[in-house]
């Protein structure tokens, strides 16, 4: 059975094909010519065998859902050093060829930014890759480039996003776009990413040079979302040690959470501190308000209690030492209420509303203390 080979082109291009297992196997950059549209083309492989099927399949939107998708053209041969050095010297005058098309643009006045040009090995098509902000009418450009280049033209309008892929460039960071680097998917990018890591909302501050929000805003979202969920959310009061007290911000890199009170000011408070102090004061679980427990909770809990006692139904020792039954202990009385607090009274009134009304016609059975 073939082999599956991802194959890439100028910018981030790429297509897959088949290699057959017989023939010496292909490496990672070795360059090969490959079927095109109306002739071949040069490209080098970036991936091979099992690699290359998983990012097929993964990159794939026409497929069906467990389908494998199976590459339908096959590479045709190895590219010699012949077929390098004529690759490279299409690409050294691709510049020429998109400054001709420049002017050709400017002498029909069409409102069009040509970015880049792309030959095809064998110079029976040529690429021309530009920007615009409307629809443009190019049909008269491209009969005459066509006409002078002696090549079939295909213009494609792209994005921002995928010009600065092409054309590459230096970020703030000081390196090399990711998206012309290593980044070879982009993926959308909204405003709400920068506001869960909150980050100024200055255009200037969270663009990059392609002028559209910068795509390193999605490597650390997940990281952010994650750890915010063990902190109280921003705004909310809690009753901690002096009272009332709003919650004004969090850092999630130093654990700390920052309260103000009306009576005492504000003051900086670690998350565990302001865990017990949650507990001291009588408030519901802190696992209810967002913030995460201590690690050695559970096992504290476990020793307090005897899990096997409990759930033998053994009658658990009074204050003065004896083990006789609480008063209320009896088989016929109903059980006590649940002190897990709010989150348990909402539980029962859902049971309660879901059994819906006694067929004798009366109300359903309350769980709290009857009226005098």
């Amino acid at each position: 059975m073939a082999a599956t080979v991802e194959v890439r082109f100028k910018g981030n291009r790429k297509d897959y094909f088949l290699w057959p297992d017989d023939a010496e196997p292909l490496r990672v950059r070795d360059p090969v010519i490959v079927p095109a549209e109306r002739g071949v083309d040069l490209g080098r492989v970036t991936a091979v065998g099992e690699a290359a099927t998983r990012k097929c399949a993964s990159g794939c939107s026409g497929c069906a859902v467990g389908e494998v998708k199976v590459p339908e053209q096959a590479v045709i041969r190895r590219a010699t050093r012949e077929d390098v050095r004529q690759a490279e010297e299409l690409r050294r005058s691709e510049e020429d060829t998109r400054r001709t098309i420049v002017e050709q643009v400017r002498t029909r006045q069409l409102e069009m930014k040509v970015s880049d040009a792309e030959w095809q090995w064998d110079r029976k098509k040529l690429t021309v890759y530009f920007t615009a902000e409307k629809r443009v009418d190019f049909r008269d450009l491209v009969r005459d480039l066509a006409a002078m280049l002696h090549a079939r033209i295909d213009l494609r309008q792209i994005g921002a996003r995928d010009e600065a892929a092409r054309l590459s460039g230096v970020g703030r960071c000081g390196k090399e776009y990711c998206c012309s680097s290593w980044l070879t998917t982009l993926g959308p990018v909204s405003l709400a990413l920068a506001k869960d890591q909150h980050l100024s909302l200055n255009p200037a501050q969270i663009s990059g040079g392609c002028g559209r929000l910068l795509c390193c805003l999605k490597y650390e979202h997940e990281f952010y979302v994650t750890a915010r969920k063990r902190f109280p959310k921003e705004g909310k009061t809690l009753r901690a040690a002096r009272g009332p007290e709003k919650v004004v911000a969090v850092d999630i890199f130093r654990e700390r959470v920052f309260l103000r009170s009306d009576e005492h000011g504000p003051r900086i408070v670690s998350l565990l501190e302001l865990r017990d102090e949650l507990s001291a004061a009588g408030e519901p679980p802190p696992e209810a308000r967002g913030i995460a427990p201590r690690p050695d909770a559970q096992s504290s809990r476990a020793q307090r209690s005897d899990p096997d006692e409990i759930a033998s139904g053994a009658p658990q020792p009074r204050d003065d030492g004896s083990s006789a039954p609480h008063p209320r202990d009896d088989s016929s009385a109903a059980p006590p209420p649940a002190t897990t607090g709010e989150p348990e009274r909402r539980r029962k009134r859902r049971r309660r509303r879901r059994r819906g009304p006694r067929p004798d016609g009366g109300a359903p059975p309350s769980s709290g203390p009857a009226g005098p």
